[in-house]
């Protein structure tokens, strides 16, 4: 569960502070891999315009321009590829979401930890980037949407994080204090970094990560491998015993 730079003192963890009493859970890429849905949403549309070759249009959004779901980045994409047609900006928004939700899945072992979770009477939130439409759209798709009591957006806080208010905004959901609260997310700047300043306990989502080798050390409280993993922790820092 551990490696270099992150701590697996289950027991050190659990001295001297709160039980942890709810979980916070970032969306995508934590619970599912939405990098892998996009991609493939994005092949699908460069198929649909007969252009060769795989993971053209993905690039586009990994751009700082439009935002990383912006179908904005797909007018960029046709612009350059000489794609001028107003219906066809449409037909390949449509092919992009119906693609993109058709794709998405739960991680292997998150029905069964969250499922876990569950029989310890620990309520749960989501804390995402995405629009609630988004965010609703793709929990149920995915079949995650019951094990989550609360949920904070974007278009309910008006800012992403890494700033502090949707974590804020989650703990007053939750009716719980910052270190009463195990974050679970997988990036170290967005999910991370905010909630240990604010106090959260962390784990560090590792195999959600999609870019772990730009990532600078981040001292998360645990790291995680597998989701399977989770409810170890959970043990330790609930005060509970299994």
């Amino acid at each position: 569960m551990s490696s270099e730079g992150f701590s697996d003192g289950l027991l050190e963890e659990g001295e001297g502070k709160n039980p942890v009493r709810a979980l916070l859970f970032d969306m995508d890429n934590t619970l599912f891999d939405l990098v892998g849905a996009q991609m493939t949403a994005c092949d699908a549309v460069v198929k649909a315009f007969s252009l060769n070759g795989k993971h053209q249009l993905y690039p586009y959004f990994l751009r700082p321009v439009h935002g990383y779901e912006s179908y904005e980045n797909i007018r960029d994409f046709m612009h350059d590829c000489g794609i001028t047609e107003k219906q066809s900006f449409g037909m390949a928004c449509r092919i992009y979401e119906e693609e993109k939700i058709r794709e998405i899945t739960p991680y292997p072992g998150i029905v069964e930890t969250l499922k876990e979770i569950r029989t310890r009477e620990l309520p749960m939130g989501i804390i995402t980037d995405a629009h609630s439409r988004d965010a609703v759209r793709r929990l149920e798709r995915s079949g995650l949407i019951q094990f989550f009591s609360c949920m904070v957006t974007y278009d309910l806080v008006q800012v992403k994080k890494p700033a502090h208010t949707p974590f804020l905004a989650a703990l007053e959901m939750l009716r719980a204090k910052a270190d009463q609260v195990l974050m679970v997310g997988d990036s170290p700047r967005r999910d991370i970094e905010p909630a240990k300043m604010l106090g959260f306990r962390t784990v560090y989502a590792r195999y959600g990560d999609r870019f772990p080798d730009d990532r600078l050390p981040v001292r998360a409280d645990y790291c995680l491998d597998s989701p399977a993993d989770l409810p170890v922790i959970l043990t330790a820092l609930s005060g509970t015993v299994r």
